[in-house]
C-alpha cells in the first residue's frame, strides 16, 4: 500500500474516480450509465453511497472493482489505474485487493457456509482454509450456522456469510452493493454494523451501495448518485 507524503495532512484516498462514463450500445439504441461520475473513497472510512433504482450505483460498483471498463474516465486504485490494465490484471488486483459483495448470488448454492468461505480462503492462497473459514464466520455471529446449506440460512445470515466470503483475500477495499436492499429494517441494521465492526478491525475503505437512507446515513463519509453523477447526499 502507498505511503502519504511526506508533510501531508492526511493519506490520498485509496480510490479516486475522475469523469467516468460509461455508455450502453444496444444497436442502434444508446444508454448513458454514468455521466462524469467522480468520487474519492478516503482510507479506513465506511462511504455510502445512495440513489434511487436506475441512478447508476450497479455500474459504478462493477468499475471500480475492474469487473467492467468505463467508456470515458479513470479510475486509480492506490495510485494505480485501473483503466490501463488488462483483464487479467484487473482480475489479479481484485483477488489480492478487493472484497466484492453483491445483493444476491455470491454462495454457491450446494455449498455449505463454511465451505464457500473455505473456497474463497483456498483461491486466496490460504495454508489452513477450514480453520480460517470458520474464525471468519464466528466473527460474523454466524457460529452456528458452519454446516448450513445457503437456503437454509436467512436473509440476514446469507448476507453476512457473503460478507466472510468478501473478507478472505484481506482486501483493503469492499464494495457492497445493495446488499441490504431485500432486509426488513433490524436485519439490515445488523448487517451494517457488522460490516462496520469489520472495517475498524480490519483497517477496510468500504463502499456500501444502497438506496436506504437510514442505512446511508450510518457511514462516516456519504454521498449521492443520481441521473449517472455523484452528487451530494
Amino acid at each position: 500500500m502507498s505511503e502519504p507524503a511526506v508533510g501531508s495532512a492526511e493519506p490520498a484516498p485509496l480510490v479516486r474516480a475522475r469523469d467516468l462514463f460509461k455508455i450502453y450500445r444496444e444497436g442502434p439504441v444508446e444508454t448513458v450509465a454514468l455521466r462524469g461520475a467522480s468520487l474519492e473513497l478516503p482510507r479506513r472510512v465506511v462511504t455510502s453511497l445512495v440513489g434511487p433504482s436506475g441512478s447508476g450505483k450497479s455500474t459504478l460498483i462493477a468499475i471500480l472493482a475492474g469487473l467492467s471498463l468505463p467508456s470515458a474516465g479513470q479510475v486509480l486504485f492506490d495510485g494505480e489505474d485501473l483503466t490501463r490494465l488488462d483483464e487479467a490484471g484487473r482480475a489479479r488486483l481484485r483477488a489480492r485487493r478487493i472484497g466484492l459483495v453483491l445483493q444476491r448470488g455470491n454462495l454457491v448454492p450446494f455449498l455449505t457456509a463454511v465451505e464457500n468461505v473455505e473456497l474463497a480462503l483456498r483461491l486466496a492462497g490460504e495454508r489452513r482454509p477450514r480453520r480460517r473459514a470458520t474464525e471468519l464466520l464466528v466473527e460474523q455471529g454466524l457460529g452456528d450456522r458452519l454446516h448450513h446449506l445457503p437456503r437454509r440460512l436467512s436473509g440476514g445470515e446469507a448476507q453476512r456469510v457473503a460478507v466472510a466470503v468478501a473478507l478472505a483475500n484481506q482486501p483493503d477495499l469492499l464494495l457492497a452493493d445493495e446488499l441490504t436492499g431485500e432486509l426488513d429494517s433490524a436485519t439490515a441494521d445488523r448487517v451494517m454494523g457488522v460490516i462496520q465492526e469489520s472495517g475498524r478491525q480490519r483497517g477496510l475503505t468500504v463502499l456500501l451501495v444502497t438506496h436506504n437512507q437510514e442505512i446511508a446515513a450510518r457511514a462516516e463519509h456519504r454521498l449521492g448518485v443520481a441521473d449517472g453523477a455523484v452528487v451530494a447526499p
